[in-house]
Protein backbone atom coordinates (compact mmCIF):
# COMPACT_ATOMS: atom_id res chain seq x y z
CA UNK A 1 0.00 0.00 0.00
CA UNK A 2 1.81 3.29 -0.81
CA UNK A 3 2.29 5.54 2.11
CA UNK A 4 3.91 8.28 3.47
CA UNK A 5 7.29 8.98 5.19
CA UNK A 6 7.07 7.22 8.83
CA UNK A 7 7.82 8.93 11.93
CA UNK A 8 11.59 8.10 12.19
CA UNK A 9 12.45 9.38 8.98
CA UNK A 10 10.80 13.22 10.23
CA UNK A 11 12.74 16.24 11.14
CA UNK A 12 11.72 18.34 13.69
CA UNK A 13 10.07 21.86 12.13
CA UNK A 14 8.32 23.97 15.06
CA UNK A 15 7.41 23.64 18.49
CA UNK A 16 4.73 25.02 20.68
CA UNK A 17 6.33 27.40 23.44
CA UNK A 18 3.36 28.32 26.21
CA UNK A 19 5.44 30.95 28.93
CA UNK A 20 8.46 29.17 28.19
CA UNK A 21 7.88 25.72 28.20
CA UNK A 22 7.91 23.30 24.79
CA UNK A 23 4.46 21.78 24.97
CA UNK A 24 4.05 19.83 21.60
CA UNK A 25 6.57 19.62 18.44
CA UNK A 26 5.43 19.31 14.48
CA UNK A 27 7.60 17.23 12.49
CA UNK A 28 8.06 16.46 8.68
CA UNK A 29 9.77 16.72 5.86
CA UNK A 30 11.12 19.70 3.54
CA UNK A 31 13.43 20.55 0.59
CA UNK A 32 14.15 23.92 -0.43
CA UNK A 33 15.20 24.74 -4.19
CA UNK A 34 17.53 27.13 -5.48
CA UNK A 35 16.54 29.96 -8.13
CA UNK A 36 18.08 27.35 -10.90
CA UNK A 37 15.88 24.59 -9.68
CA UNK A 38 18.86 22.74 -7.85
CA UNK A 39 18.13 21.40 -4.10
CA UNK A 40 19.48 24.10 -1.52
CA UNK A 41 18.64 22.10 1.52
CA UNK A 42 17.18 19.26 2.66
CA UNK A 43 15.51 18.19 6.00
CA UNK A 44 14.01 14.57 5.94
CA UNK A 45 14.05 12.67 2.61
CA UNK A 46 11.84 14.76 -0.21
CA UNK A 47 11.62 11.94 -2.25
CA UNK A 48 8.93 10.51 0.46
CA UNK A 49 5.59 10.34 -1.23
CA UNK A 50 2.73 12.79 -0.38
CA UNK A 51 -1.10 13.80 -0.84
CA UNK A 52 -0.45 17.15 -1.87
CA UNK A 53 -4.00 18.27 -1.57
CA UNK A 54 -4.62 21.60 -2.01
CA UNK A 55 -1.27 22.54 -3.23
CA UNK A 56 -1.64 20.23 -6.02
CA UNK A 57 -4.73 23.27 -7.16
CA UNK A 58 -1.91 25.66 -9.29
CA UNK A 59 -1.15 22.40 -11.09
CA UNK A 60 -4.47 21.64 -12.13
CA UNK A 61 -5.87 24.81 -12.88
CA UNK A 62 -2.89 25.03 -15.74
CA UNK A 63 -4.40 22.09 -16.69
CA UNK A 64 -7.76 23.75 -17.19
CA UNK A 65 -6.07 26.47 -18.92
CA UNK A 66 -4.21 24.23 -21.23
CA UNK A 67 -7.63 22.71 -22.17
CA UNK A 68 -9.03 25.65 -22.87
CA UNK A 69 -10.66 26.99 -20.27
CA UNK A 70 -11.58 31.18 -20.39
CA UNK A 71 -9.83 32.02 -17.00
CA UNK A 72 -7.97 35.12 -15.93
CA UNK A 73 -7.14 37.18 -13.27
CA UNK A 74 -9.61 37.12 -10.20
CA UNK A 75 -11.30 34.02 -11.81
CA UNK A 76 -7.93 32.13 -12.41
CA UNK A 77 -7.05 33.04 -9.11
CA UNK A 78 -10.17 31.50 -7.85
CA UNK A 79 -9.76 28.32 -9.46
CA UNK A 80 -6.51 28.20 -7.56
CA UNK A 81 -7.80 28.69 -4.40
CA UNK A 82 -9.10 27.40 -0.91
CA UNK A 83 -11.19 30.43 -0.20
CA UNK A 84 -12.70 31.34 3.01
CA UNK A 85 -16.12 31.42 1.51
CA UNK A 86 -17.08 35.18 1.70
CA UNK A 87 -19.40 37.07 -0.47
CA UNK A 88 -16.66 38.46 -2.34
CA UNK A 89 -15.31 35.01 -3.30
CA UNK A 90 -18.16 33.54 -4.26
CA UNK A 91 -19.69 36.10 -6.31
CA UNK A 92 -16.31 35.35 -8.23
CA UNK A 93 -16.92 31.23 -8.37
CA UNK A 94 -20.60 32.40 -9.71
CA UNK A 95 -19.30 34.32 -12.41
CA UNK A 96 -17.32 31.09 -13.00
CA UNK A 97 -20.23 29.25 -13.25
CA UNK A 98 -22.10 31.49 -15.48
CA UNK A 99 -19.86 31.31 -17.87
CA UNK A 100 -20.36 27.56 -17.86
CA UNK A 101 -23.82 28.18 -18.23
CA UNK A 102 -24.63 26.20 -15.07
CA UNK A 103 -25.90 26.29 -11.65
CA UNK A 104 -24.72 25.71 -8.22
CA UNK A 105 -26.39 22.53 -8.15
CA UNK A 106 -23.67 21.20 -10.75
CA UNK A 107 -20.83 21.49 -8.40
CA UNK A 108 -19.66 17.95 -7.08
CA UNK A 109 -17.74 19.16 -4.01
CA UNK A 110 -20.14 18.68 -0.37
CA UNK A 111 -21.78 21.44 0.98
CA UNK A 112 -19.76 23.28 3.77
CA UNK A 113 -20.03 26.17 5.72
CA UNK A 114 -17.63 29.16 4.55
CA UNK A 115 -14.21 29.60 6.85
CA UNK A 116 -14.40 33.11 6.43
CA UNK A 117 -15.87 33.34 10.60
CA UNK A 118 -18.22 36.52 10.00
CA UNK A 119 -19.51 35.33 7.02
CA UNK A 120 -20.68 32.34 9.08
CA UNK A 121 -22.22 34.10 11.98
CA UNK A 122 -24.18 36.29 9.05
CA UNK A 123 -25.35 33.30 7.41
CA UNK A 124 -26.27 31.49 10.65
CA UNK A 125 -28.43 34.75 11.74
CA UNK A 126 -29.84 34.65 8.27
CA UNK A 127 -30.95 31.00 9.13
CA UNK A 128 -28.73 29.59 5.99
CA UNK A 129 -27.85 26.10 5.45
CA UNK A 130 -24.30 25.14 4.29
CA UNK A 131 -23.72 25.58 0.98
CA UNK A 132 -21.76 23.79 -2.09
CA UNK A 133 -20.76 27.18 -3.29
CA UNK A 134 -19.24 27.99 0.33
CA UNK A 135 -16.81 25.05 0.18
CA UNK A 136 -13.38 26.20 0.16
CA UNK A 137 -12.71 24.33 -3.45
CA UNK A 138 -15.89 25.46 -4.98
CA UNK A 139 -13.80 27.50 -7.41
CA UNK A 140 -11.83 24.90 -8.53
CA UNK A 141 -14.81 22.27 -9.44
CA UNK A 142 -16.24 25.67 -10.91
CA UNK A 143 -13.12 25.87 -12.97
CA UNK A 144 -13.53 21.94 -13.74
CA UNK A 145 -17.04 22.72 -14.76
CA UNK A 146 -16.02 25.49 -17.10
CA UNK A 147 -13.29 23.21 -19.13
CA UNK A 148 -15.93 20.20 -19.29
CA UNK A 149 -17.76 22.86 -22.01
CA UNK A 150 -15.02 24.32 -23.20
CA UNK A 151 -14.51 20.46 -24.57
CA UNK A 152 -18.16 19.51 -24.80
CA UNK A 153 -17.27 16.80 -21.96
CA UNK A 154 -20.19 15.47 -20.15
CA UNK A 155 -20.12 17.48 -16.76
CA UNK A 156 -22.74 15.14 -14.80
CA UNK A 157 -19.41 13.07 -13.62
CA UNK A 158 -16.53 15.36 -13.78
CA UNK A 159 -15.17 13.75 -10.65
CA UNK A 160 -14.59 9.82 -11.94
CA UNK A 161 -10.98 9.63 -12.26
CA UNK A 162 -11.51 8.24 -16.00
CA UNK A 163 -13.58 11.38 -16.58
CA UNK A 164 -11.53 12.79 -19.95
CA UNK A 165 -11.25 15.69 -17.73
CA UNK A 166 -9.55 14.28 -15.09
CA UNK A 167 -6.88 12.19 -17.55
CA UNK A 168 -6.27 15.38 -19.09
CA UNK A 169 -5.37 17.01 -15.29
CA UNK A 170 -3.51 13.88 -14.63
CA UNK A 171 -1.28 14.30 -18.04
CA UNK A 172 -0.63 17.71 -17.20
CA UNK A 173 0.66 17.24 -13.58
CA UNK A 174 2.76 14.60 -14.28
CA UNK A 175 4.47 16.85 -17.24
CA UNK A 176 4.92 19.59 -14.17
CA UNK A 177 6.14 17.34 -11.59
CA UNK A 178 8.97 15.47 -13.65
CA UNK A 179 7.36 12.34 -12.36
CA UNK A 180 4.60 9.40 -12.50
CA UNK A 181 2.02 9.94 -9.93
CA UNK A 182 1.91 6.60 -7.96
CA UNK A 183 -1.49 6.53 -6.50
CA UNK A 184 -4.76 8.14 -6.60
CA UNK A 185 -6.97 9.08 -3.92
CA UNK A 186 -10.39 10.85 -3.28
CA UNK A 187 -9.32 14.89 -1.99
CA UNK A 188 -11.79 16.16 0.77
CA UNK A 189 -13.93 18.07 -2.38
CA UNK A 190 -14.48 14.86 -3.94
CA UNK A 191 -12.15 15.50 -6.52
CA UNK A 192 -8.60 13.37 -7.33
CA UNK A 193 -5.48 13.80 -5.75
CA UNK A 194 -2.27 12.30 -6.88
CA UNK A 195 0.16 10.89 -4.87
CA UNK A 196 3.96 12.97 -5.57
CA UNK A 197 7.00 13.14 -4.01
CA UNK A 198 7.73 16.17 -2.06
CA UNK A 199 10.55 16.68 -4.49
CA UNK A 200 8.47 16.33 -7.89
CA UNK A 201 5.73 19.05 -6.19
CA UNK A 202 8.98 21.35 -5.57
CA UNK A 203 10.01 20.96 -8.77
CA UNK A 204 6.58 21.77 -10.17
CA UNK A 205 5.93 24.71 -7.97
CA UNK A 206 9.36 25.67 -9.00
CA UNK A 207 8.53 25.90 -13.09
CA UNK A 208 4.93 27.39 -12.17
CA UNK A 209 6.61 29.95 -9.80
CA UNK A 210 9.45 31.28 -11.99
CA UNK A 211 7.19 31.21 -15.39
CA UNK A 212 7.31 34.10 -17.68
CA UNK A 213 4.12 35.15 -19.40
CA UNK A 214 6.32 35.80 -22.17
CA UNK A 215 7.88 32.44 -22.21
CA UNK A 216 7.89 30.48 -25.95
CA UNK A 217 6.22 27.82 -24.18
CA UNK A 218 2.25 27.97 -23.88
CA UNK A 219 1.91 26.23 -20.73
CA UNK A 220 5.05 28.09 -19.25
CA UNK A 221 3.37 31.49 -20.59
CA UNK A 222 -0.19 30.22 -18.50
CA UNK A 223 2.13 29.18 -15.15
CA UNK A 224 3.39 33.06 -15.44
CA UNK A 225 -0.45 34.15 -15.95
CA UNK A 226 -1.40 32.02 -13.20
CA UNK A 227 1.31 33.37 -10.85
CA UNK A 228 0.61 37.09 -12.06
CA UNK A 229 -3.21 36.78 -11.28
CA UNK A 230 -2.64 35.18 -7.03
CA UNK A 231 -0.38 38.05 -6.45
CA UNK A 232 -2.54 40.65 -7.68
CA UNK A 233 -5.61 39.29 -6.17
CA UNK A 234 -4.19 37.95 -2.54
CA UNK A 235 -7.74 38.02 -1.37
CA UNK A 236 -8.99 35.33 -3.26
CA UNK A 237 -6.19 32.53 -2.76
CA UNK A 238 -7.52 32.16 1.06
CA UNK A 239 -9.62 35.16 2.83
CA UNK A 240 -8.54 37.88 5.33
CA UNK A 241 -6.07 36.88 8.08
CA UNK A 242 -5.60 34.13 6.81
CA UNK A 243 -2.23 32.44 6.08
CA UNK A 244 -1.44 32.47 2.06
CA UNK A 245 -2.99 35.70 1.81
CA UNK A 246 -1.18 37.15 3.72
CA UNK A 247 2.42 35.89 2.98
CA UNK A 248 1.26 37.25 -0.29
CA UNK A 249 0.60 40.20 0.55
CA UNK A 250 2.82 41.15 2.86
CA UNK A 251 6.19 39.41 0.81
CA UNK A 252 4.94 38.92 -2.91
CA UNK A 253 5.54 35.50 -2.39
CA UNK A 254 3.26 32.91 -4.42
CA UNK A 255 1.85 30.56 -1.34
CA UNK A 256 -0.65 27.74 -1.65
CA UNK A 257 -1.24 25.63 1.73
CA UNK A 258 -3.01 21.74 1.51
CA UNK A 259 -5.00 19.98 4.00
CA UNK A 260 -2.99 17.32 6.37
CA UNK A 261 0.34 20.01 6.52
CA UNK A 262 1.26 20.74 3.08
CA UNK A 263 2.63 23.77 1.97
CA UNK A 264 4.21 25.28 -0.94
CA UNK A 265 5.81 28.68 -1.77
CA UNK A 266 7.84 30.68 -4.49
CA UNK A 267 9.79 34.08 -3.29
CA UNK A 268 10.08 36.41 -5.84
CA UNK A 269 13.93 35.10 -6.77
CA UNK A 270 12.53 31.28 -7.60
CA UNK A 271 13.58 29.79 -4.69
CA UNK A 272 11.19 27.63 -3.78
CA UNK A 273 9.55 25.51 -0.32
CA UNK A 274 7.92 22.63 -0.11
CA UNK A 275 6.93 21.04 3.14
CA UNK A 276 4.60 17.95 4.59
CA UNK A 277 3.89 17.95 8.32
CA UNK A 278 3.59 14.71 9.27
CA UNK A 279 0.95 14.95 12.45
CA UNK A 280 -1.08 17.19 9.23
CA UNK A 281 -1.15 20.68 11.58
CA UNK A 282 -0.50 23.08 9.13
CA UNK A 283 -0.69 25.79 11.96
CA UNK A 284 3.11 25.95 11.64
CA UNK A 285 3.11 25.22 7.72
CA UNK A 286 3.38 29.06 6.90
CA UNK A 287 6.18 29.86 9.35
CA UNK A 288 8.01 27.35 8.87
CA UNK A 289 8.10 28.11 4.97
CA UNK A 290 8.89 31.67 5.53
CA UNK A 291 11.60 30.84 7.58
CA UNK A 292 13.33 28.60 4.94
CA UNK A 293 13.06 30.94 2.45
CA UNK A 294 14.79 33.88 4.98
CA UNK A 295 17.87 31.26 5.88
CA UNK A 296 18.15 30.65 1.87
CA UNK A 297 18.65 34.61 1.45
CA UNK A 298 15.53 35.06 -0.46
CA UNK A 299 13.79 37.18 1.95
CA UNK A 300 14.99 39.55 4.15
CA UNK A 301 15.00 38.89 8.01
CA UNK A 302 12.98 42.53 8.77
CA UNK A 303 10.23 41.47 6.50
CA UNK A 304 9.89 37.73 7.49
CA UNK A 305 9.56 39.11 11.01
CA UNK A 306 6.59 41.78 10.10
CA UNK A 307 4.95 39.35 8.27
CA UNK A 308 5.29 36.64 11.38
CA UNK A 309 3.34 39.41 13.49
CA UNK A 310 0.57 39.29 11.32
CA UNK A 311 -0.27 35.37 11.60
CA UNK A 312 -1.91 33.25 13.79
CA UNK A 313 0.76 32.13 15.84
CA UNK A 314 0.29 33.01 19.17
CA UNK A 315 -0.48 30.80 22.68
CA UNK A 316 -2.76 32.35 24.80
CA UNK A 317 -3.63 31.68 28.53
CA UNK A 318 -6.36 33.39 30.24
CA UNK A 319 -7.10 35.99 27.75
CA UNK A 320 -3.29 36.88 27.47
CA UNK A 321 -0.32 35.86 25.03
CA UNK A 322 2.04 33.55 26.46
CA UNK A 323 3.69 31.96 23.88
CA UNK A 324 3.80 31.12 19.99
CA UNK A 325 3.87 28.36 17.35
CA UNK A 326 7.44 29.05 15.85
CA UNK A 327 10.12 27.54 13.58
CA UNK A 328 12.45 24.92 15.39
CA UNK A 329 15.06 26.44 13.63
Amino acid sequence: MPQTFAAADAVELAVVDRSGFIESRHAGIAVVLAPDGTIAERLGDPSALILPRSSLKPLQALAFLSAGASLEGERLALATASHSGTDRHVAVVRDILDAAGLGEEALGCPPAWPGDTDTRDELVRDRAEPARIRMNCSGKHAAMLLTCVANGWDPSCYLSPEHPLQLHVREVVERLLGEKTSATAVDGCGAPVFATTLFGLARAIHRIGTASTTSPFALHRSAGTLVQAVRDNPWTIDGPGRHDTIAIESLGVFAKGGAEGVMVMVAPNGTTVALKMLDGSGRAATAVALRLLERSGALAPADVAATMQRLPLSITGGGQVVGAIRPAF
